[in-house]
């Protein structure tokens, strides 16, 4: 199995847009900016709403009202970072598969978005309580916890 994604990875570098990522002045400098950008977006808008969680920020708004305001700037955040992780992975394929850091991070990746799916899909739920119940405040912990860890291993991308 592991020569099969070894294989795929060094397809994917062999095609034209990774190419040209790879081996332009700007094109991995202005991928990462975009992959950034969207991870900005997207993780702070997370943030926002873990915090509410935590009763720490945006206590005049319902847990409800902060997530549906969000909502959109979460995903679009989402989609942007994905665009700009996929183009980053695509450029450098094989060199990523071996690293540690992304081995790590993949994972956590995958977990957060589908810890966070979970969160919105019980903020209705959490809204009818009249204080902030006590597994909503350890969701948005958990959450921060999980998302400094995908951001710490990210960071360490590029120093294994």
């Amino acid at each position: 199995m592991w020569e099969w994604v070894i294989s795929f990875c060094q397809w994917l570098e062999s095609l034209s847009v990774p190419t040209w990522v790879r081996n332009t002045l700007w094109g991995y400098p202005y991928i990462r900016l975009i992959h950034f950008s969207g991870l900005s977006l997207w993780i702070g808008t997370i943030v926002v709403l873990d915090l509410r969680l935590l009763d720490l920020a945006g206590r005049r708004q319902t847990i409800a009202k902060v997530a549906e305001e969000l909502f959109p700037w979460t995903w679009a955040g989402f989609a942007i970072a994905v665009t700009g992780g996929v183009l980053l992975f695509s450029a450098i394929a094989a060199t990523y598969i071996h690293n540690p850091a992304f081995q790590i991070k993949l994972p956590l990746l995958l977990l957060g978005l589908v810890y966070h799916v979970r969160i919105q899909r019980k903020v209705r739920k959490w809204n009818e309580s009249p204080s902030t119940p006590m597994g909503a405040k350890l969701a948005g912990l958990s959450e921060l916890v999980l998302w400094i860890a995908v951001i710490t291993a990210g960071v360490e991308i590029p120093n294994n």
